[in-house]
């Protein structure tokens, strides 16, 4: 899942930041303040034309996003960090019984 598509007050765990390309400075900016794999991260609020910038906190700190920066940011939801549970696109099929 992707930061961008976080609903507003669901906490979650950051994975990873994406490169578009090779050295790719915005990507790296985005480490440098703090989305780093194991960070709790969660969007606070949108602003109000076209749902843009987003107001994201990551560990104690509040940040304004470009979606389409927010976009590059891969995220985990508490339930898929649980043992035993994967997200539903990992999930095996259930057995049938006769």
């Amino acid at each position: 899942m992707r930061l961008s598509e976080l609903p507003f007050r669901t906490a979650a765990t950051v994975l990873a930041v994406d490169d578009a390309m090779p050295n790719d400075m915005i990507a790296r900016r985005l480490r440098e303040l703090g989305f780093v794999g194991g960070e709790a991260v969660e969007v606070v609020a949108s602003g109000p034309v076209g749902a843009e910038p987003l107001l994201v906190q990551v560990g104690f700190t509040r940040f304004a996003l470009r979606r389409r920066e927010a976009d590059r940011i891969r995220i985990r939801l508490p339930e898929e960090v649980s043992a035993g549970v994967r997200p539903a696109h990992e999930a095996e099929p259930e057995a049938v019984q006769a």
